[in-house]
């Protein structure tokens, strides 16, 4: 079993703003706010969270699974 890896980098599909970000383990993030330009991030059609969509991580509970399920749904 692999480690949970805690940490992402989150990148701005408006603005490009890049920024590390440690992951909930208990919840889905379906908002997040860039410090940047303001934009509010939501998930792709398809991803449970803005850490699936927009980080270089996904979240805690789609790396337990190795990929194969859905953390929210």
């Amino acid at each position: 079993m692999n480690a949970i890896t805690l940490e992402s980098t989150l990148t701005c599909p408006e603005c490009g703003f890049v920024k590390s970000e440690t992951m909930p383990t208990d919840a889905c993030q379906w908002f997040y706010e860039c410090e940047q330009c303001h934009a509010v991030l939501t998930p792709k059609p398809g991803d449970c969270c803005v850490f699936c969509s927009y980080g270089t991580q996904p979240c805690p509970p789609i790396q337990a699974s190795g990929g194969r399920d859905s953390c929210c749904h």
